[in-house]
């Protein structure tokens, strides 16, 4: 199996961090909400044995850089077509899962010329009803809420919930745990 690396670069001025490895073929690995590209570390090796692996950490996402304004999917395509240039890539698969999956679609709409394939794992976006924390989510206001609830103080607070509910067998599912963690 291939070795990762994590790696930067600055893209407008702001850093963009990724998982990259492999060679072959791009593959352009693209989280969900409020994750990262440590999402894709289970199946990274595997798949950088037969292609080049880029996972980045979406804008506002993992240890990308966070700047105010815009992260409409469209602006968050843009992002990933500006990091394939940097990388050196004309094309890539893009492989998306829950966000991420709305991103590589509009990836796959705004620049068809840089997608070679579209692949779609538990798409946001899709479907006739969209969650209704993601519809909350796209409310005016909604930034400044989420800025009081995504803070350490609401972040220990809920550890210690959980952490208190483990006697009783309650858990939290594995993809709750690494929304919770980012």
């Amino acid at each position: 199996m291939q070795r990762l690396e994590f790696r930067r670069a600055s893209i407008h001025g702001h850093d963009v961090a990724f998982r990259t490895g492999g060679s072959g073929p791009a593959l352009l690995l693209v989280h969900g909400m409020a994750s990262s590209s440590f999402t894709w570390r289970h199946v990274m090796p595997a798949l950088a044995d037969h292609f080049t692996v880029v996972a980045p950490d979406l804008p506002g996402h993992g240890a990308s850089a966070k700047p105010r304004g815009d992260y409409s999917l469209g602006n968050l395509a843009d992002s990933l077509r500006d990091l394939l240039i940097v990388l050196g890539h004309d094309r890539a698969t893009l492989i998306g899962r829950s966000l991420g999956g709305g991103v590589a679609m509009q990836f796959a709409y705004q620049f068809p010329e840089h997608c070679e394939r579209l692949v779609l794992v538990s798409s946001g976006g899709l479907g006739e009803d969209v969650n209704p924390l993601l519809r909350a989510l796209s409310l005016p206001g909604a930034e400044y809420l989420l800025a009081l609830g995504c803070n350490r103080w609401a972040h220990d607070a809920g550890t210690t919930v959980v952490r208190s509910l483990r006697p009783l067998g309650l858990r939290p599912g594995p993809q709750f745990a690494d929304i919770w963690d980012s």
